[in-house]
């Protein structure tokens, strides 16, 4: 059987039902409220009325006991201009005034019960007495001399009050369902904008996904989903950071196996080319040892090439560890100046060494001149017809040593590189004898570190370069 297709229901729809749920529950509540609010308030008014009346008349009676169908007649035609009726009752509820329908007013037990001891008597809906559908009424007691002595009934019709009740239920509807309509609208319009800043989001991340890292959402702190958009531009900005590294790093990968290859290709070519001559004695005997020479020294430096790497990935992984002692600066400069004065001197260039007898530096001895030498180097293999200088000075904090050259210098887009490992500026790749794959100053800036050390390059175009090297204290 194919699973049932799980039905989609869109955000925009339940934003907007969650919007108009939300407001048609307050509605209902509200309404129902206020309508009862109203009903209260209108037959409160209706018994204060009442009320007042009731105690007007009463008051006149006891002032005037003795004129008590003149003041009911007044006051009944009065009151009957506002639809109430006046009925005056005895202490047995016999009507001693009002229509004469019945003897007696009919009173409940507990209404007879309030009366007589002096309570009023108050119900807003009646609809069994006084001959009416339905009327709201007051029964106020009449003391005398703290003798119960009867009382008044004032009763008025609730067809009038109802009316009232609806007419204000009515203009409360229409209010309502204006409401509800705004409401609606609003809501429409609040779903549509939100439900746009996600699908923005949403259409973002395809793009995303499809290999687009350029793409860029407005965003802001204004709520969550700004805050989301911000965290997601910033995210985007990470990954385009990461591929653009990654594309660099496989730039740099595919440049170093095409150096792998030229670099490797010369002296394997010649080691083979010399050991299938000499296996075929196709090389002359006096010729002999010139090739085996030939081979021992390519040999050696394919060994070079690849301790080169090898060593770079021990720095970088901290697999190795650092001896470090008191040492003398100047031995370490002599040495470096005999050791490499002949390959300067086959570029016509002078090294010179100055530094005082009593600067020391506390290094590992062996990287300290794999250092140096492989920045020594750097510089012959950039300077013709120059000058080389090894200085070296002692400061407060820090050893300081500085090799500088007349060279052809570094150009500015190619000295935040030259750290990069595999990397070798345009003229390196004509020929270089000493780092063959653009490994050097990669290990030198590493040992550097290793060192806890700074290392910092100065150079201009045609002028020399200066390298400067900082042995912390």
């Amino acid at each position: 059987m194919k699973p049932l297709r799980q039905m989609k229901f869109r955000y925009i729809y339940q934003q907007f039902l969650s919007h108009i749920s939300i407001i048609l529950v307050a509605f209902l509540v509200l309404s129902m409220l206020f309508a009862h609010y109203v009903e209260n308030l209108v037959y409160e008014n209706k018994e204060k009325e009442l009320i007042t009346y009731g105690k007007a008349i009463l008051k006149n009676i006891d002032n005037n006991p003795s004129n008590l169908g003149q003041i009911a007649n007044q006051y009944s035609t009065v009151l009957s201009e506002r639809n109430i009726s006046l009925s005056i009752f005895d202490e047995n509820s016999y009507i001693r005034f009002g229509p004469k329908k019945n003897p007696t007013i009919k009173f409940s037990d507990p209404e007879w019960k309030k009366v007589t001891e002096g309570n009023t008597v108050v119900v807003n809906q009646d609809y069994k007495r006084f001959g009416q559908e339905g009327v709201s009424f007051v029964v106020l007691p009449y003391i005398s001399g703290g003798q119960f002595c009867g009382g008044i009934l004032l009763t008025s019709p609730i067809s009038g009050t109802s009316e009232m009740i609806s007419q204000i239920n009515r203009y409360l509807l229409f209010t309502i369902l204006i409401g509800l309509g705004v409401s609606f609208l609003l809501s429409w319009i609040l779903s549509r904008i939100h439900v746009n800043r996600i699908k923005k989001l949403r259409e973002a991340t395809s793009l995303v996904s499809a290999g687009n890292y350029t793409i860029n959402v407005p965003s802001s702190t204004f709520d969550e989903i700004g805050e989301l958009a911000n965290d997601f531009n910033h995210m985007v900005d990470k990954i385009n950071k990461s591929m653009e590294e990654i594309e660099s790093l496989e730039n740099r990968r595919r440049q170093f196996m095409a150096d792998v290859s030229h670099e490797m290709r010369t002296p394997l070519t010649t080691i083979s080319g010399v050991i299938e001559g000499l296996k075929n004695d196709m090389i002359p005997e006096e010729d002999k040892e010139k090739g085996i020479n030939l081979v021992s020294q390519e040999a050696k430096r394919l060994i070079r090439l690849v301790n080169e790497n090898l060593d770079y990935d021990k720095i970088r992984s901290n697999q190795i560890q650092l001896f470090r002692e008191d040492i003398q600066l100047l031995e370490i400069l002599e040495f470096i100046h005999e050791q490499l004065s002949m390959q300067a001197e086959e570029k016509n260039t002078n090294i010179l060494v100055d530094v005082n007898p009593d600067v020391f530096i506390n290094a590992d001895y062996d990287r300290l001149m794999q250092i140096l030498i492989n920045i020594t180097k750097n510089s012959i293999q950039f300077t013709t017809n120059g000058t080389i200088w090894l200085r070296g000075k002692s400061e407060e904090n820090a050893t300081i040593i500085e090799i500088e050259d007349t060279g052809v210098g570094i150009d500015p887009e190619d000295v935040k590189n030259i750290w990069r490992r595999f990397y070798k500026a345009d003229i390196s790749r004509t020929s270089n004898p000493y780092g063959e794959f653009g490994l050097g100053l990669s290990i030198v800036k590493q040992l550097v570190l290793l060192h806890n050390g700074e290392i910092n390059v100065y150079s201009e175009k045609g002028k020399g370069t200066k390298f400067v090297i900082l042995f912390f204290k």
